[in-house]
């Protein structure tokens, strides 16, 4: 159990570690656009999971996956959801504005919590309650202070508590590989489109800015791919609460990029928010512990 917890992990610092130099790769496909690293994206991911799985002969789960309507139209909506999730971070990144994207997730947990609450009719803990209370807070804050809602940070953390949600209300029904193939095939068509209509606009650079930029495109499925089974892996062999705690790496690796090395700058008003929201993280960390070391006792003593 003690090896199996520290390769889970390591397997969990690696996935969000990767998710956290994400903006150094997106700024190093520059001059690209947004939608161009998306479809690429897409059509990456969908090209290395069909690879793995004619490696693997793994083909037997297509026909049982088609038969279920629920099931097919869950993956669809979750693809979507990562679709707009991955199409903000990379035009978020590409603008310079890396530090709102790393708001945004470090925002997540607590749309996560509220969507728990609103959704699925969970009860939550006083301490749980408290975050989410600092966390609203800190969104009127930041909205007051700008004088606008900070989009990016808003659709970025909703789209992918949305995903999670979507994922938990379809179930486990496929594996982690499965589940990225098929989410991958369904949105495929429509990254299609994406990419004829760069090229047919004259937007496309894959092409047009060496070996390099070009090479960088053609491992955007494994950028893609390698996280999410990574954390998948993960979550099989480590406790939830720990993910918990260990996902606030990736946030911020990408505040610390976003102003030691794309130099991008903080008003001060934003670094207030900043602070509030981890507040917030701070006190949901608290009862993410406080809770796993209550569940043991309450397991012994029934």
């Amino acid at each position: 159990m003690a090896d199996q917890s520290r390769v889970g992990t390591g397997q969990a610092l690696a996935a969000y570690g990767i998710w956290g130099l994400f903006p150094l790769y997106f700024a190093a496909l520059a001059p690209a656009g947004a939608w161009e690293v998306l479809g690429h994206r897409i059509l990456g991911t969908v090209l290395l999971c069909l690879v793995v799985l004619a490696v693997l002969h793994d083909w037997s789960w297509v026909r049982p996956f088609l038969a279920q309507r629920r099931l097919v139209v869950g993956v669809t909506v979750a693809a979507l959801c990562i679709s707009l999730n991955w199409g903000f971070y990379s035009a978020a990144v590409l603008a310079g504005q890396a530090n709102e994207a790393a708001l945004g997730y470090f925002l997540n947990p607590l749309v996560t919590i509220a969507l728990g609450v609103l959704v699925l009719r969970e009860r939550l803990r006083p301490l749980q309650w408290l975050a989410i209370a600092i966390g609203a807070a800190a969104g009127v804050y930041l909205i007051v202070a700008a004088g606008q809602v900070p989009m990016v940070a808003a659709v970025l953390a909703t789209s992918f508590a949305l995903y999670g949600l979507i994922k938990k209300r379809v179930g486990v029904d496929l594996s982690a590989l499965h589940s990225l193939t098929a989410e991958s095939m369904v949105i495929a068509p429509l990254a299609i489109v994406v990419l004829t209509f760069v090229q047919v606009s004259g937007g496309a650079t894959v092409l047009n800015h060496g070996p390099v930029h070009a090479g960088l495109f053609l491992i955007s499925g494994v950028m893609t791919a390698a996280p999410l089974l990574l954390f998948s892996a993960a979550a099989r062999r480590i406790k939830l609460v720990t993910i918990g705690l260990i996902q606030f790496v990736t946030p911020a690796i990408q505040l610390i990029l976003a102003v030691t090395v794309l130099g991008e700058h903080l008003p001060r008003e934003r670094w207030i928010g900043f602070g509030i929201v981890w507040v917030a993280l701070i006190v949901l960390s608290v009862d993410m512990v406080v809770s796993a070391r209550a569940r043991p006792r309450v397991t012994q003593a029934a």
